[in-house]
């Protein structure tokens, strides 16, 4: 039986190709997320994602730039673990193209890439 192909490792714009997941010098740094913020994105997370996107259905990056995106993501601007909140002035509706850019600058702000 033939295996599956590799994809691109689940951190942002890491090129290493895996199986599923992350590649091993990135899985270490996901595991080491605190596990209070890890703990907050579950079904009380997902319930307020669903309720800011009914609120906000158009990416609110792409709309300031007079394209209409529907919105897939919810982004916290300033991070849980930074002591942000789930507070509406805090969020953000995002498509999947723009909060990835936004999470990779993140992602190299903190030094991590």
């Amino acid at each position: 039986m033939p295996y599956r192909a590799k994809r691109p490792c689940g951190y942002p714009g890491c090129p290493e190709l895996v199986d599923r997941g992350y590649c091993p010098a990135h899985q270490k740094q996901v595991n080491q997320r605190d596990k209070e913020v890890r703990k907050h994105y579950g079904r009380d997370w997902e319930k307020i994602r669903d309720w800011y996107i009914s609120l906000h259905p158009l990416c609110e990056i792409c709309e300031d730039q007079g394209r209409l995106t529907p919105a897939t993501e919810v982004h916290h601007i300033i991070p849980i673990e930074d002591g942000g909140s789930d507070k509406g002035g805090n969020l953000q509706a995002l498509c999947k193209p723009c909060h990835s850019r936004i999470s990779l600058q993140a992602t190299r702000d903190k030094g991590f890439i």
